[in-house]
Parts: C-alpha cells; structure tokens; sequence
C-alpha cells in the first residue's frame, strides 16, 4: 500500500488500492528526461517507492531514496558521457587511417586493372598457354580480394560513424550501441594492421601458406620440452589467424617434449608472416627436470617453407641426388602404424637437406608429399642464396646452439622475450608463448622492409 494513500485517508482501514497509476500520483517531469537519458542500461528514475505496511517515517524514506537515485543517475551518466568522448575519438582517427589507407591503395588504378585483367580472362585464347592463365586468374583473385577488403573498410567505418551520430542527434546514452561501435573500432584497426602488412610482402611465395619445421638443439630433455612448446605456440598463433593448422609429423622425445615436429599452415600469406620466426630460438627458465630447481638454457632451431601446390614445383631433381630411406612410422597404432614401413625419409645429397614424412598411410602417398616439401625447401634456398645452382649451396640448416639465436625468452629470473634483430621485447611471455607474435612479426617486417630499402 503506498505511503501517500495512508497519510491522506482518514479510516483505520483503508480499502485495497489498484497500482499506482490514478492521477493522484504524479510524476515528476524531470523523471521523464532522466529516464529518457539512461532508459537501457541505468536506472534513474526519480520515483517514490515508500509502499511498506508500517512505514516509521514515509516522507524521510522518499525523500532518501529520491537523493540516492538521483546521486547514482548523474555518476553513470558522467561514466557514460566518457565513454561516448572516447568512442567518437576513436572513431575520427580511423576514419582518417581508412582514408588514407584508400588513397595509397589506389582505388582507381584497381578497378582499371580489374576491368583489363576482366576482359583478358575472357579471351578464349588465354588457355593456349597453361602457366599464363593460372598467373591472369591468380592476379585478377588478388585485385578483387583487395577491393572486396577496401569496401569492407569503408563499410564498417561508416557504421561505426553512423552510432555515434545517433547518439548525438538523439541525445541518448545507449552503452549496448556505444559497445557494437566499440567492437567495429576494435577489429576494424586489427584488419588494417593486417592490410598493412600484407603490404610490406612482396615476395615469391609470401602469398602461399607454410610449413614449420621445429627441432630440438642444444639442452638435452629440456630442449626437447621446449621444442614441443614452441610447437605449441605456432599452432596456437595458426589458429588465431584462422589459418588451418595440421602436424603433419612429431618425433617424440625420450623423456619428454619432441625431438622435431613438422607444422602445415594452409592460409593466405602464412608464409609471408611466419617467414621470419626462421632461426634459433633460446630459452633461459629454471628446469623443470633438475631436482635442484637449477637455471637451464636451452635451444631449438625452426625452419620455414612455403606449402606449395605440386603444380608450381617447376624442380627437376635427379634421381642419383636422391636418398631415400624407409622406416616404421610412430604413432598410437592403427592397422599399418609400427607394423608397415610406411614413413619416408628424403635426402637431397648435393645441400644435405632433408624432409620426412610420416602422416599418410601409404608409402607411394608419403613419398609424393615428402617429394613436395624438398622441392619447396630447394626454391627457398635458391632464392636465399642467389646461386645458380642448387648443387652450390650448402648448410643451410638452422644451427640451434649458442650465438644463433634470434630471439631469447627469458622466464627466470626475470621474464622478457626479446629479438635480437629488431629489439622488440615484451615482459607478457604468457602471452607470447599462447601464440600472440603478431607484434613480433610487425616489427621485423618492417625491419626487412628498411633493410631491403637501405641496400638499394
């Protein structure tokens, strides 16, 4: 019953009254507004709610509730209002970064390439030569790629504008569209970065997807440990850029970790942002394998390729510089797993390089796909080295060992993981180590860019 019906009636027992809505109750305008202004996530109604059988003192207890709500309202409105500041903020600065992102792709230039690149996929002559029309094809799929993500830039931007004109016009706090805008802006500036990078990638093979290769160096079982933790890191990296990530091969430790492994990124570009983790990597934490606790220092070397498709492999490798040997695959078992000498291993003599392959349940099939892999890894040091030869080039494998590394990882005493080309660093190992290498891969990218630039 409300405090009001009982100061006003006279009678000892008062009737039953309906809820309040008789006009008798009124509210107070600037209820209204309040609620108007907060009306999705804060309440602020200015109301009085003294409705208790036994109230001691109905006029104190509104008036205390009316002050508490009001004094709530106006600190989450101030809240909100920051919040607001902020977005709009954030939204003029990647709207100029959108901008200029358009300009120096050249919008124009595209569609005019689009349109010519249109009308020679249209010629019937183009398949008289195979090998052209596949690079036509491959071309036109990159400049309509490129414009479907400039649009897509633009799209979002104008959402994300659209919100915070909204908000303006209907002079509202609404935190639910205020949290969509923020999330556009969020992933919005993730994708540029990417479109940046994807920018500084100029090679042969940056386009193609990747596999890594990871061996254990120098440090004994706790090499190994690390080994399979490095592993663990690239398929956690893999899955975050939404690449599809496959161990194609694992040779388990004695005690515990790997001995090596071997890692398929099929995506866009993985090879152009991975190529870089190429080299030796040292980790300095206190062993998880010493009874006394004692500070280890450990190596594992990792090694990049492109993941080619067989019909771009144009490497013709004879037979007498080949080795090729077969043994039993490991695994949990299975009808010819430990039972059928089923994995190959390739040995190319003249460059001592060699691949293993295991996942396939046939010789024959392992044998083509490890074929595959040596042929990818003889392009990329060809193109590395500058020879004209592959017979000339020799010890290209990654020494993982001290004074080789690229990239220290520090646990203990201390954490920070630091690399040694471009002196990026960062205390957050956890993070780093749960695949986030994106600023890593940022940064020497650039570096490779400047280098690139200044010997020119």
């Amino acid at each position: 019953m409300d405090a009001s019906l009982q100061l006003r009636s006279p009678a000892p027992f008062p009737a039953r009254s309906p809820a309040p809505t008789h006009p008798q109750f009124p509210c107070h305008p600037s209820s209204h507004r309040l609620s108007f202004l907060f009306h999705r996530s804060h309440f602020s109604s200015v109301t009085v709610s003294t409705s208790s059988r036994f109230p001691s003192s109905p006029v104190l207890s509104a008036s205390s509730e009316n002050q508490l709500s009001v004094e709530v309202s106006t600190e989450t409105s101030e809240w909100a209002m920051t919040d607001f500041y902020a977005l709009r903020k954030d939204v003029e600065g990647t709207m100029k970064r959108v901008e200029e992102i358009r300009l120096s792709s050249g919008m124009r230039q595209l569609e005019d390439d689009l349109a010519a690149l249109e009308s020679k996929a249209a010629d019937t002559a183009l398949w008289d030569d195979r090998a052209k029309a596949q690079e036509t094809l491959q071309a036109l799929t990159d400049i309509k790629d490129k414009i479907k993500t400039l649009e897509e830039f633009q799209a979002q931007i104008e959402e994300a504008e659209t919100i915070v004109k909204i908000t303006e016009e209907m002079d509202s706090i609404d935190t639910g569209l205020l949290t969509e805008a923020s999330g556009i802006i969020k992933e919005l500036n993730i994708a540029l970065d990417r479109f940046e990078l994807t920018q500084l990638l100029s090679g042969q093979y940056d386009k193609e997807g990747a596999i890594i290769n990871i061996t254990a160096g120098a440090g004994g079982t706790d090499a190994q440990d690390w080994a399979d933790m490095l592993l663990r890191m690239y398929i956690r990296w893999g899955e975050k850029q939404k690449y599809k990530t496959r161990v194609v091969d694992r040779s388990p430790g004695e005690e515990a970790g790997i001995k090596s492994a071997t890692v398929e990124l099929e995506g866009r570009y993985g090879y152009g942002y991975i190529s870089g983790e190429k080299g030796t990597h040292r980790v300095v934490r206190q062993s998880p394998f010493n009874s006394k606790g004692l500070r280890q220092t450990s190596f594992a070397g990792v090694e990049i390729m492109p993941l080619l498709p067989e019909e771009s492999l144009n490497v013709e490798i004879p037979d007498e510089d080949l080795e090729i040997t077969f043994t039993r695959a490991g695994g949990k078992g299975g009808q010819n797993v430990n039972k059928v000498e089923t994995a190959v291993r390739i040995t190319h003599i003249p460059t001592g390089i060699a691949v293993r392959c295991s996942e396939e349940r046939s010789q024959a099939a392992n044998k083509v796909r490890a074929m595959i892999r040596l042929k990818a890894k003889l392009l990329i040091v060809a193109e590395e080295q500058r020879a004209s030869e592959i017979k000339q080039i020799r010890g290209d494998a990654v020494k993982a060992e001290w004074g080789q590394q690229i990239r220290n990882y520090v646990f203990h005493p201390y954490k920070l993981v630091k690399d040694l080309r471009t002196g990026h660093e960062t205390s957050d190992i956890t993070a780093v180590m749960d695949g986030d290498l994106d600023p890593f891969i940022r940064s020497y990218l650039r570096y490779k860019f400047t280098q690139m630039a200044s010997s020119k």
